[in-house]
């Protein structure tokens, strides 16, 4: 598959997601660094969101709780190219009765190549980076070949015809 690429502004739209578990970490993180996330367009899911506002003033979209919907809300962010990044404190010790939300979430950011970040050290080397600070080219398959394939269900014929 050929890649294209998608240009990554100097200011970058970040997400942070948290398990309730996790959502103190996150907040000592992003007090540690709230110089370097208020130059930058920053989403949360719910609770999240609520506490950075409240505890570090920080201007943030916020979106719903991740079970109710801000997981998928995110990973369609990521989807249109309005979420440049990922910072998602996730709890690997705690089972999530959204887990499937979460696996969607992380797939989504894979499937079209942003930053993650599932820990304090991974986003520490994320926003240390020299990159961070600038525009970035991201390579993402071209998935319009993917988009414009055939499918046959029985007599039924999707998409569109072969050339």
């Amino acid at each position: 598959m050929l890649n294209r690429k998608i240009s990554m502004p100097r200011s970058k739209s970040i997400a942070l997601v948290a398990h309730d578990n996790k959502k103190r970490d996150l907040l000592e993180w992003a007090r540690y660094n709230r110089t370097l996330l208020e130059r930058h367009q920053i989403f949360a899911t719910g609770t999240t969101g609520e506490t950075l506002v409240r505890e570090l003033g920080l201007d943030i979209v916020r979106l719903q709780s991740g079970p109710l919907g801000g997981d998928q809300q995110i990973g369609a962010g990521i989807t249109n190219g309005e979420i440049d990044f990922l910072i998602f404190f996730w709890d690997p010790l705690e089972p999530q009765p959204h887990d499937p939300d979460v696996k969607a979430l992380l797939r989504m950011a894979v499937v079209w190549n942003i930053p993650i970040a599932c820990n304090r050290a991974t986003a520490d080397f994320m926003v240390s980076s020299p990159l961070m600070e600038g525009e970035y080219a991201r390579l993402v398959p071209d998935y319009e070949i993917y988009r414009s394939r055939r499918i046959e269900y029985g007599s039924l014929m999707l998409g569109k015809p072969a050339v």
